[in-house]
């Protein structure tokens, strides 16, 4: 179908899919595409992708292949599609033979305008044979970085696309459309795929509707808690490096009453689109996810992406943050950072083969470079995709909050002579060894430790040259030389600043060491058979408040003549001075608390954490706890049911098919979660009157209720399941 300026597409675009406007350069590219012509579009996630190739199948006769490379994808597509009267279909793994057949039968008689086809499936002979009696307009591949090994999704299979769409003729046009791609992924994706002639079609990376912001990760499930809650009933993405995480992570706030769930591509599909379909239509506020959700998922009012790890590269850090507010309202991306994160991104990286690492290597390092860097995030991430940004966005965490500015004319000035002196042939590491004055072997190859820039930097150290490299990059002073990868060359501006050097203003980068504990350590007591207090248990909580505490707990243990862990243990006070509950309810909700707890001692702590917060002007608390996932135990009533039956325990845990030191640790949870039990009916089975009378005036007169000391005190005497069942008769008369 040939189009000329008089063809009225915006007709089409109002009859298919109720729009007045074409927004961007959506028209003149459907325009090319009518035009038979080869397209390459590189738009933004949100800025309407799908629509330059849907519109142009849906007006032609026949049909358009679209190569996707998610399941999840095709299916969010081909759903909007046939929503809209449109017969679209998907041809990948999960059809039978028969749905396989009907598919094709329907694309042969001219009924089907878009197929949805995975790249692997392409591969397969009978389909190549099928696609190349019908009647194809033209094929569009999707997600089209995948086909650069520089991009950071590279997937072989896409390399052999341009080989089979060559069998179904010369004739047919190609538009390949990617979200992100790096000036060194565009050319590769051009010379991939033969079309380095085509019609390009790039727009503004820029959407100035999102917020970026990047936290050091430090009690980093208590700041989830607290953004979401603030944002309470408004749909986000949470994406997590591994699947573990990604079901730890939805587990965690299902606990704290936040309607999430998980995705990933280990779920059951079945599972994994009721969980997508959960989100799309409501029912669920917050999906948790690896980068295997998002792609094409047309969700227009996402409001926060969260990225709990860091992502592998700004490309896909980029793509899953433009899944935020795609409507053009608010849209948060929120990213939580820590060195911990680089060296597990750095292992999973060793067993990758040379190049892959070596691109890895790369990639990895721009994201390190964007975290840490003081400078406006938007201009960063536009900078690294080959665009320009005047001034400063005003609108992300830098710009907001903006890091001291220190005078930079002289460093830049070191930077660009040492990369002039060395050939503009060397990336950052080398020019900074050089600035340094390391005598490295590398360096001396090449005669670099005789070059009259050679350890001129040496009053600063590594870290600051890093940055002051970085900066002149982003400054335009420098470009990275797309050629050979890696390298840095003098810009023009570079060049003249060199003749006349002027003033320039630097920041120093952020300092993301020593944050302390990254996440919460679980603060139910009796985790274990033998030491109550969790394992990694580090001050993250208000010292000032939680000595305040402990003092009361003493005060209030000696007029009770009570031990003080019987009033709560450390781990609730830990709790409740992270937390600041100011209401029965909120007390009550901590860990080893318990509403019998907050009755029998609950009083003077409220008041005491009340004045606390009014005296110190702090904004808390109801809002912000953390319920651990430790105590929510599937077989909990079951367990409190059998007791009150008085069932003995070997037999509840036969049922239940569980270890007997399983039964008992369930059964600590729930005592130190407060709800008292009657054991008495199993215990005097075991134990004789004196035993239990001894054990009991040891725990009402020791200062811990540690298993492990009370077997050092007994040795031989008792059984540690003995004095385990005992101490829960005692926690349950005593403490709750």
């Amino acid at each position: 179908m040939i189009v000329d300026q008089q063809t009225n597409l915006k007709a089409y675009l109002k009859e298919y899919f109720g729009y007045s406007q074409f927004r961007g350069n959506q028209e003149v590219i459907i325009r090319n595409i009518l035009n038979r012509k080869n397209t390459f579009v590189i738009m933004p996630t949100g800025a309407g992708k799908s629509l330059c190739y849907q519109l142009p199948a849906i007006i032609q006769p026949g049909a358009a292949i679209v190569i996707s490379p998610l399941i999840a994808l095709m299916k969010n597509q081909v759903d909007q599609m046939n929503a809209f009267g449109i017969n679209a279909q998907f041809l990948n793994s999960t059809l039978t033979k028969t749905e396989m057949n009907r598919v094709k039968k329907e694309t042969l008689e001219g009924k089907i305008k878009l197929l949805y086809v995975a790249p692997e499936s392409l591969t397969k002979e009978e389909n190549i044979k099928f696609l190349k009696e019908a009647n194809i307009q033209f094929v569009a591949v999707d997600e089209a970085h995948c086909i650069s090994e520089w991009g950071h999704d590279f997937r072989p299979e896409y390399r052999k696309i341009k080989a089979i769409i060559a069998q179904l003729g010369d004739e047919v046009p190609v538009i390949a459309l990617t979200a992100t791609a790096t000036p060194k992924v565009q050319l590769d994706i051009q010379k991939n795929l033969q079309m380095e002639d085509a019609d390009v079609y790039k727009s503004s990376f820029n959407r100035e509707n999102l917020y970026y912001e990047v936290r050091p990760k430090k009690h980093a499930k208590r700041q989830l808690i607290q953004f979401i809650k603030q944002h309470k009933g408004k749909s986000g993405i949470i994406y997590c490096l591994s699947r573990k995480k990604v079901e730890e992570i939805a587990e965690f706030l299902q606990v704290n009453d936040i309607k999430a769930a998980p995705y990933h591509a280990g779920l059951d599909a079945a599972i994994r689109i009721q969980n997508q379909d959960a989100f799309l239509n409501e029912e669920v506020d917050v999906i948790v996810a690896t980068i295997a959700f998002g792609m094409g998922i047309d969700k227009p009012d996402v409001r926060f992406v969260i990225h709990y790890n860091v992502p592998k590269s700004l490309e896909g850090y980029y793509q899953e943050t433009g899944r935020a507010g795609r409507d053009g309202l608010e849209g948060k991306c929120i990213m939580f950072y820590s060195h911990n994160d680089i060296q597990k991104l750095e292992k999973f990286n060793k067993d990758k083969t040379v190049t892959e690492r070596d691109n890895a290597k790369i990639l990895l390092q721009e994201m390190i470079s964007y975290a840490e860097s003081s400078v406006c995030r938007k201009r960063q991430l536009l900078h690294y995709f080959g665009e320009h940004l005047s001034e400063d966005c005003g609108y992300c965490d830098n710009c907001i909050r903006p890091k001291e500015e220190y005078e930079g004319e002289s460093y830049v000035e070191t930077v660009l002579q040492t990369a002039q002196q060395t050939g503009e042939r060397f990336g950052l590491n080398h020019l900074v060894d050089v600035i340094l004055g390391r005598e490295t072997d590398y360096v001396k190859s090449y005669d670099h430790d005789k070059l009259a820039v050679f350890g001129k930097g040496q009053g600063d150290e590594e870290t600051r040259w890093n940055s002051i490299v970085r900066q002149t990059l982003l400054f335009e002073f420098l470009e990275k030389d797309i050629e050979n990868i890696g390298a840095l060359k003098l810009t023009d501006k570079g060049k003249q600043f060199m003749e006349a050097s002027y003033a320039v203003s630097l920041t120093e980068d952020h300092d993301y060491t020593d944050l302390g504990e990254e996440e919460e350590p679980d603060t139910s007591a009796a985790t274990n058979g033998n030491n109550n207090i969790p394992a990694g248990n580090i001050k993250s909580y208000d010292e000032n408040l939680f000595d305040a505490l402990k003092k009361l707990r003493k005060e209030t243990a000696k007029k009770k003549n009570l031990p003080p862990y019987v009033i709560f243990q450390e781990p609730s006070l830990e709790e409740m001075a992270t937390t600041y509950p100011t209401t029965k309810e909120d007390l009550a909700a901590i860990n080893g608390v318990g509403m019998g707890k907050v009755i029998k001692f609950g009083k003077p702590f409220l008041d005491l954490i009340n004045k606390y917060v009014e005296e110190n002007d702090i904004i808390t608390a109801s809002d912000v706890v953390i319920k651990s996932t430790v105590n929510k135990s599937r077989n909990k009533i079951f367990i409190i049911q059998q007791i009150d039956k008085k069932v003995d325990l070997e037999e509840i845990a036969d049922i239940k098919d569980m270890e007997m030191e399983e039964l008992i640790e369930e059964i600590e949870h729930i005592c130190y979660s407060g709800t008292k039990l009657n054991l008495d009916y199993y215990i005097n089975q075991v134990l004789e009157k004196d035993q239990q009378e001894e054990l009991r005036d040891y725990f009402l007169n020791s200062q811990t209720d540690s298993i492990q000391a009370a077997l050092e005190e007994f040795g031989n005497d008792y059984t540690e399941e003995e004095i385990r069942l005992m101490r829960i008769k005692f926690m349950s008369e005593y403490a709750n």
